[in-house]
């Protein structure tokens, strides 16, 4: 076996696990296929034989690839592309590496996969590279350039976040349903007392970019200013179990075209994110239910 084709057979060894963190920190299939093949070209063009631990090298190469290409989709100020389900990624690792296990315990819902996707580039790679992936604080640092400290406040201010997001359990699943379900009424009714009420002043309302496409606002903070946007509207949306949680639905051609998810803390609507990215859709189990 000539080098080349040696350490190609080491790199793939490593390639599940590095599409794995790639696809953590994009949010996208596609971009992490391209930040692991970057991270091939960079291995083949080096002096491998300095290199004492190559998964720990890859790993970093990886983050430090994907981490550009966060900053120069924000700086293009693009919709962030992780609208796709953790069910990509671990269907393309065997089940037995931490990083499968990870994938799946972070499967929280829509709320978080929205959530993640407004961290900033340096938090996402802090908080995945060592939430998910555990790597220690003092590797992050350099990658991020922080100081370790000052990487581990990144990790925890993202944490904070995304843990925030999984709010479903802070109210009752029959609660929830009856939440929207007036909510629904509400806006059909041009209720706008009534909606303001069941907002958090604060409420966000955020929309992806296919329902942006289609004449959506990208996002509208506020109780008013949200309240107002589905006064008199939402006449054709029906009330849905979405992956089990009460939300709505868009359907033509009984297909679902927009799903509305909603964060509850406790009785107040804290955020409504409007998803209609069909790669997404394709993958929420969305029942209608009467109402």
């Amino acid at each position: 076996m000539d080098t080349h084709d040696w350490l190609a057979e080491r790199f793939e060894a490593h390639r599940a696990h590095l599409r794995a963190v790639a696809y953590r920190i994009l949010g996208s299939p596609a971009d992490a296929e391209d930040a692991v093949q970057e991270a091939w070209l960079r291995l083949s063009r080096s002096d491998s034989s300095q290199v004492e631990n190559l998964g720990g090298w890859l790993t970093t190469v990886v983050a430090r690839v994907s981490l550009n290409m966060l900053q120069s989709r924000k700086t293009r100020r693009e919709d962030p592309a992780g609208s796709h389900l953790p069910e990509e990624i671990a269907a393309s690792t065997d089940g037995a590496g931490p990083e499968h296990q990870a994938v799946l315990a972070f499967s929280f819902g829509v709320a978080v996969l929205v959530e993640i996707d407004t961290l900033t580039p340096a938090e996402r790679l802090a908080f995945v590279l060592h939430d998910m992936f555990a790597m220690p604080f003092e590797e992050i640092a350099p990658i991020v350039e922080r100081t370790p400290a000052a990487t581990r406040q990144l990790a925890s201010r993202a944490r904070r976040r995304v843990q925030g997001a999984d709010t479903t359990q802070d109210t009752d699943l029959t609660r929830r349903r009856e939440i929207v379900q007036a909510f629904l009424a509400a806006s059909r009714n041009g209720d706008l007392g009534a909606l303001v009420t069941m907002l958090d002043p604060d409420v966000v309302l955020r929309a992806d970019q296919t329902v942006v496409r289609i004449g959506a606002e990208a996002e509208t903070r506020g109780a008013q200013a949200v309240a107002a946007r589905f006064s008199g509207q939402a006449r054709a949306a029906k009330l849905a179990l979405i992956d089990g949680v009460a939300g709505l639905v868009w359907a033509t051609g009984g297909r679902p075209r927009v799903v509305f998810s909603f964060t509850l803390s406790g009785e107040k609507i804290t955020a409504i994110d409007l998803l209609g990215d069909p790669d997404l859709l394709g993958r929420l189990d969305v029942v209608t239910l009467p109402g």
